[in-house]
């Protein structure tokens, strides 16, 4: 007769809990681990198995102690062959003499693999519950292009369109993250974090100005050029409480703590207006002495500036008027004081390159170099004239727009 096989037969139950409390883990998810290690090594040792029947394990949680059976199936699914029903009543006790040891050794290694793949799922749950949240982190490494982030429990992976344009990372440097999302990847699930994305100001402000934390001012519109510029516009949902005055705080100091946080990216803070004549010349500012006509139907608006003007409204490699359109969802044209087009901006680009008419995949490619802007496709032209990943009308036009801009076309 086949005997009972125990795998550790002093303080089992103890071991296995307290292995459960370090790594956070629920105590059954270890017996089942076990349960299957102990299936597997049976295959293992036995060879090729009856597929007439199904094969389970009966644990004794106390000691450890193991049983093989096998049970006649009674119910399979015809498109994957899986095993769906068995008769239990019907089953053999089939542990084979000498199992116990060969099960011990091939266990362990299953258990201790089954506990870093539960462990993760703990921590990937953990941080689930904390997308959009900012969280401190330190560079652990670089992959790549990529920065492999500490956030606590868990590693987050930072691809360069969640980094910062013109920030560069170091071992064991210390910086503010948002948790922006999990995804599936062929290793798995990974933690995404952004230095990026505009969430990441909205929680700084949280953070550092208790109005915005508690409700009393709204941070009611953002758009951002992370690494060069944000623009946000505020209002106060109570009276006397200055909306742009909580955000700058006495002396600058609690935009600059963000501003700190962000490696010196200007801030622009806008007080809310009903009027959106109003509010589209603070959202263009500082240019000063503009026409603004709106179709509201449209959600259009011309802007008429002095020719004194323009490269302020229009701002370098057009990101002042880029980030007003995004900022209050119209479509903003500006023209001269004689009527000629000098920008024209729909509120969806993202980057100066997206104004270029480029293809979607020449635009990835320049993003992971960090190439986001015209004075970027300048000052690296080395880096990108020769890629042969870029189509060559898309280089060609990248090649107009620097001989544009080295001829003086660009302000």
């Amino acid at each position: 007769m086949p005997s009972t096989q125990s795998i550790v037969r002093t303080d089992f139950a103890a071991a296995v809990n307290q292995i459960a409390e370090e790594r956070k883990i629920e105590p059954e998810d270890i017996y089942e681990a076990i349960r299957q290690a102990l299936v597997s090594a049976y295959r293992k040792q036995m060879g090729e198995l009856d597929s007439s029947f199904y094969y389970f394990v009966e644990l004794d949680k106390e000691t450890g102690a193991a049983k093989i059976f096998q049970a006649p199936v009674t119910k399979v699914d015809e498109e994957t062959e899986e095993i769906l029903e068995w008769d239990e009543a019907k089953a053999e006790d089939v542990t084979p003499a000498g199992f116990g040891r060969i099960a011990a050794q091939t266990a362990k290694q299953v258990i201790l693999q089954k506990i870093r793949l539960t462990e993760r799922d703990t921590v990937i749950a953990a941080y689930r519950e904390k997308i959009g949240e900012v969280i401190t982190g330190q560079v652990l490494r670089m992959q790549g292009p990529n920065v492999i982030v500490d956030i606590g429990r868990g590693q987050g992976f930072m691809p360069p369109e969640e980094q910062m344009r013109g920030e560069f990372y170091r071992l064991n440097q210390r910086l503010a993250v948002l948790i922006k999302d999990i995804e599936e990847t062929s290793r798995g699930q990974q933690i995404i974090v952004s230095r990026s994305d505009a969430r990441l100001v909205l929680k700084l402000f949280e953070r550092e100005v208790p109005e915005v934390a508690t409700g009393a001012v709204e941070i009611t519109s953002i758009a951002r050029e992370a690494g060069v510029r944000t623009k946000l516009i505020v209002r106060s949902t109570q009276s006397g409480v200055d909306p742009v005055g909580s955000c700058v705080g006495q002396r600058g100091v609690r935009v600059q703590k963000v501003i700190e946080e962000l490696n010196n990216e200007k801030v622009d803070i806008i007080p809310f207006a009903e009027d959106n004549v109003q509010l589209l010349k603070a959202a263009l500012a500082p240019a000063e002495s503009l026409v603004v006509e709106i179709d509201e139907k449209k959600k259009m608006v011309t802007v008429i500036a002095p020719d004194d003007q323009l490269s302020l409204v229009i701002g370098r490699g057009g990101q002042n008027v880029r980030l007003a359109a995004k900022l209050t969802g119209y479509q903003i044209t500006v023209k001269s004081a004689s009527g000629a087009v000098e920008s024209a901006v729909t509120g969806k680009e993202e980057y100066e390159i997206d104004t270029f008419g480029i293809t979607d995949d020449t635009r990835e490619i320049l993003i992971q170099y960090k190439l986001t802007t015209l004075n970027d496709l300048v000052r690296f032209r080395d880096k990108w004239v020769d890629m042969e990943e870029i189509a060559d009308s898309d280089r060609q036009i990248l090649l107009n727009k620097v001989s544009e801009y080295l001829n003086g076309g660009e302000e």
